[in-house]
């Protein structure tokens, strides 16, 4: 946090874009005490009519405080990492924006399996101030218009729920009239939207005991299944192998977050689904050995290089259809998974018809190939010292699955 100081008169200590947003404005002493100090600039055509720190819990009343005085204008929230803003028409949130990339519209319509990530990542690329991410991802992407429009209302959406768990921030309110253009106007009354979120927020908490994180895998028990909706019908489904993670089985299912946290809590409960910290496995034997030496390392690899390159993943995957036979053979249609592991189930399947000896052994050299193209990345993207450890591992790795394959050398 910056800090700032009264000395002989003067505040110093502001960062140079503050000092630049409020150079030559006639700021007036609002109040003030040993705790705190407000000046604004009382001439401004949109006047700040309150400001102060967000704590936990305060979204609800202050939603309420502007719905019951009929408010119109921007209320600003800072949270750590980020901004949002919501607007208010006479007492009523008609729209929200916010700086959060996981919260964008790209964002949503990836979490409901509308488009895939690296699609989504370059098309971010090729925004600019007159090309918007909605007008690409309609022309370039094939999301439909209707896809669009609904997905916007989700975002809209998100973004006021989202607010209902933040614990520290601060806040302002602009008075001014809102432009109706561009906006995608909610349905939902305020008050209605206040019980909600409130209830949405309780839900998860209760929800997500069961669960425990969404970083899990749902696996199967096996118990037999009774009278389920469609929407359960086709999460358990998907979660058959238990080789997904609980926000990806969301996404292969079409369903938004808290739907879908409330459906998997539902399964939970009934005891068709258990949650487990890892991927479940089925693959027994050499392979299952061979995939389970790899799958660690690369997770590890992957833990250790995504704070550095967030793209690491789409980077090795692109490198990953150009290897040639008979990796690409092996790796055909396989994906990363979003902790950097690869599909078991799919290598496995690749290598149908194969006596097991020639399985182990294809197998080892194209995983092997995959970490020497991620070892060629460590170099490359971290320092010496992050660098030789993850090295010593991929070789070590290397040997303990050539070892198991009968080609020890």
């Amino acid at each position: 946090m910056t800090e700032f100081f009264v000395n002989k008169g003067a505040l110093q200590g502001l960062p140079p874009d503050v000092c630049q947003l409020l150079a030559e404005k006639p700021l007036e002493l609002l109040c003030a005490s040993a705790g705190h100090l407000l000046l604004a600039d009382t001439r401004a055509t949109a006047p700040v009519l309150l400001a102060g720190v967000l704590e936990e819990g305060a979204i609800p009343d202050l939603l309420s405080y502007f719905n019951m005085f009929r408010k119109s204008g921007i209320l600003h929230i800072i949270l750590t990492g980020g901004s949002k803003a919501l607007y208010f028409q006479q007492g009523e949130v008609v729209f929200a924006t916010s700086t959060f990339a996981a919260e964008d519209i790209g964002s949503v319509l990836f979490s409901l399996g509308k488009i895939e990530q690296r699609a989504l990542e370059q098309l971010r690329e090729q925004v600019t101030e007159t090309t918007t991410l909605g007008k690409l991802l309609v022309e370039q992407a094939s999301v439909s218009p209707k896809d669009l429009w609904s997905a916007a209302r989700s975002e809209v959406e998100n973004i006021v729920y989202n607010l209902f768990s933040a614990a520290r921030g601060a806040f302002y309110f602009e008075a001014k009239a809102v432009e109706q253009e561009d906006i995608v106007r909610l349905s939902m009354s305020t008050q209605n939207m206040i019980m909600e979120g409130l209830r949405r927020l309780d839900e998860k908490a209760l929800f997500m005991r069961k669960i425990i994180s969404l970083d899990y895998y749902p696996r199967p028990t096996g118990k037999e299944v009774g009278d389920l909706t469609e929407i359960e019908t086709r999460l358990l489904n998907l979660a058959c192998f238990g080789q997904l993670e609980a926000r990806d089985l969301f996404r292969k299912s079409g369903l938004r977050e808290f739907d879908g946290i409330r459906t998997l809590y539902s399964l939970l409960e009934r005891d068709l689904l258990r949650m487990h910290e890892s991927c479940g496995t089925e693959i027994e034997g050499i392979l299952g050995q061979i995939l389970t030496i790899y799958n660690n390392l690369y997770r590890e690899i992957h833990a250790s290089i995504k704070p550095v390159n967030p793209r690491f993943i789409e980077e090795i995957a692109q490198e990953l259809r150009v290897l040639p036979q008979p990796y690409s053979f092996v790796l055909r249609d396989v994906e990363f998974r979003a902790d950097g592991t690869l599909d078991d189930h799919m290598l496995v399947d690749n290598l149908d018809g194969l006596e097991l000896p020639d399985k182990s052994k294809l197998l080892v050299d194209s995983l092997a190939e995959v970490a020497y193209l991620k070892s060629m990345a460590i170099r490359q993207q971290l320092s010496v010292e992050q660098a030789r450890p993850l090295i010593s591992r991929v070789q070590e790795s290397t040997a303990q699955a050539r070892a198991l394959a009968g080609r020890e050398e």
